[in-house]
């Protein structure tokens, strides 16, 4: 087996274990923090 067919079989298997979920925390919760840390970002910005 060559080096590339088991990075490609470790991508998939990746793929298949995020697909699955079971995720600690939801998707929701990082993007809203994301745009919390964003909007606070702008917020600095801005009034500086």
């Amino acid at each position: 087996m060559r080096r590339s067919d088991n990075r490609r079989d470790r991508i998939r298997a990746e793929i298949r274990r995020n697909r699955e979920g079971g995720h600690r925390i939801p998707t929701w919760v990082l993007a809203a923090l994301l745009g919390v840390i964003l909007l606070g970002w702008v917020l600095l910005i801005v009034m500086s």
